[in-house]
């Protein structure tokens, strides 16, 4: 049962971090984050779709990260790869999202979307199931480097920015701000989980207690 409660939220976190990413691309002449600038690029340029691509980049990373470290992958490394990339493709494939107007609304429908990554983000991790490919990479290479995970995390998002925009993927200014705007609502998404996944747990080891 406790493991199940984990897997509740990591599975409602990865949903709603996935239709953050699918509301995003629906208006990404606005700017996408980085990493979706690349899967973008890579669609655009080799076909598939968007998820398949995520799913790629992801076990790439994964393979990068068992290369460095093996101790951040485990099991929901790999279904956040997979599982990811199947949610995006199922959002926009069945269109479950708002459509972009070029207009004011855009900006709301992007920072809306930038708000479920940032709380998705924070309820799958919180579930404590496993890193995601781009986390595992990055908590890896600092431990390699001794370098701040955040001054990782920024060099591993501009590499990647460039070899997106290099290939055609979209930027534009508010690709520069997804992590000021995301890492907040992650940090405050993810302590908030932490504490309602204890609280939880607590109240079904006295429940299990008070049975017995």
């Amino acid at each position: 049962m406790k493991y199940a409660i984990k897997l509740i939220f990591f599975f409602i976190g990865l949903l709603i971090f996935s239709y953050g990413i699918a509301m995003a691309i629906q208006v990404k002449y606005l700017g996408i984050s980085p990493w979706d600038v690349l899967n973008l690029a890579l669609y655009e340029r080799l076909g598939l779709t968007i998820g398949t691509w995520n799913i790629v980049v992801g076990f790439l990373l994964i393979t990068c990260t068992m290369i460095i470290n093996r101790k951040y992958i485990n099991i929901g490394t790999f279904l956040n790869a997979v599982l990811v990339g199947i949610f995006v493709d199922s959002f926009l494939f069945l269109q479950l999202l708002p459509n972009s107007m070029n207009t004011y609304i855009d900006i709301l429908i992007l920072f809306f979307g930038i708000l479920l990554m940032g709380i998705g983000g924070g309820m799958y991790s919180a579930a404590g199931i496993g890193a995601g490919p781009r986390d595992g990479l990055m908590l890896s290479l600092s431990d390699l480097t001794g370098f701040s995970i955040s001054r990782v995390r920024i060099f591993m998002e501009c590499l990647v920015l460039l070899v997106g925009l290099s290939i055609g993927g979209p930027v534009f200014i508010f690709t520069f701000l997804y992590t000021f705007i995301q890492s907040p609502i992650y940090q405050r998404s993810y302590l908030g989980c932490k504490k309602w996944i204890a609280k939880y747990m607590f109240r079904f080891e006295e429940k299990k207690k008070f049975v017995s």
